[in-house]
């Protein structure tokens, strides 16, 4: 039995109270999924910003109501002190995934993304600390690796941020550290790479690449590729992203006060992606898209990204389990069957 199979039983046996914030987003909400079928202890905070009250309802739907009854909803903000302090009592686990994403969004309003991720982050965290919650896991970014030419990105060496939100999630990981040293409070920081998965909203300006062509697709709009198309990515499969957090936030004193990178460890081009995407739907729905359009590179975007999970694997012993492909299948299928 591996590891996370091994704490998913004992979590059944003895279950936790844990906080998720943005648990009406796409990651929020299949961390609920997951951890209500482990028959955990809920509170979810959601400010419907980002998140969608359909993402609550479709995990209420695969889920047994004395599981779903495990559930507390506050609608609130991590702007707020005074619902941080509130949706922090008795809890033993956070999981702190409430932010505005989005490096385009954050270079056309650096103000709202500051609130967010900086004085909502330090919000939800100083309350953490004063409730002396068991631990606290939050979700930091790939982002913070900015200009750092090297690759596979290492967790220890970074470069200099090339957008707002990269600069408030770096922020993030500053906090923390501090904290750790001057409170003893430790944490856990998670930088996603690319993630994507089931309940990953496919609409608006800021939509992530893969739901937003997938959407596209069936709908018969046409794809933007921007740049050449041989810009990469580290994509994460949803499910793995899952699993980390769990064993973040179960993990051992000494393997806290930590960042790890949350990814497969692999590179995709926008190419590649483009192909993997249009060959799934074209052999299951046949569905023919157009052939994409290369527009200009996007400011702030990062030329190159992967991740070494090392890290991660040595010390958490995380295992991802799905690969781009893998994962793509599961996520077309999910959009098909909407």
């Amino acid at each position: 039995m591996n590891k996370i199979d091994k704490i998913r039983d004992e979590l059944i046996l003895a279950p936790k109270k844990w906080l998720v914030t943005g648990i009406a987003g796409f990651i929020g909400s299949n961390l609920l999924e997951e951890l209500l079928k482990l028959n955990q202890i809920v509170v979810g905070l959601d400010n419907f910003s980002t998140g969608f009250q359909h993402n609550l309802d479709e995990v209420q739907s695969s889920v047994t109501e004395e599981q779903w009854n495990n559930f507390s909803f506050i609608e609130g903000d991590i702007c707020n002190f005074d619902t941080c302090a509130r949706v922090v009592k008795g809890i033993d686990y956070v999981l702190h995934q409430a932010a505005l994403g989005s490096v385009p969004r954050s270079i056309e309003n650096p103000l709202a993304t500051n609130a967010a991720n900086i004085t909502g982050f330090l919000n939800i965290l100083q309350a953490a600390k004063n409730e002396n919650v068991k631990s606290f896991t939050y979700a930091a970014s790939s982002s913070t690796y900015g200009d750092h030419p090297a690759l596979p990105k290492v967790e220890e060496n970074i470069g200099n941020p090339l957008s707002p939100y990269a600069v408030t999630k770096y922020v993030n990981e500053l906090y923390a550290g501090v904290y750790a040293k001057v409170y003893d409070f430790k944490t856990i920081g998670l930088r996603y790479f690319n993630v994507f998965g089931r309940r990953q909203n496919p609409n608006g300006a800021y939509a992530a690449v893969i739901p937003k062509w997938i959407g596209a697709v069936l709908n018969s709009e046409e794809i933007i590729i921007n740049g050449d198309g041989e810009t990469s990515r580290d994509f994460c499969y949803i499910d793995n992203v899952v699993q980390m957090n769990i064993l973040a936030a179960t993990a051992k004193d000494e393997h806290k006060d930590n960042i790890y990178n949350v990814a497969v460890g692999n590179r995709t081009t926008l190419n590649q992606l483009y192909s993997y995407i249009t060959k799934y739907l074209e052999d299951t729905a046949n569905i023919s898209p157009a052939t994409p359009i290369y527009k200009k590179f996007r400011p702030g975007d990062v030329r190159h990204s992967q991740a070494d999970i090392n890290k991660a694997t040595t010390l958490l012993d995380y295992k991802p389990k799905y690969t781009i492909q893998s994962g793509i299948t599961l996520t077309i299928d999910w959009y098909l069957k909407q």
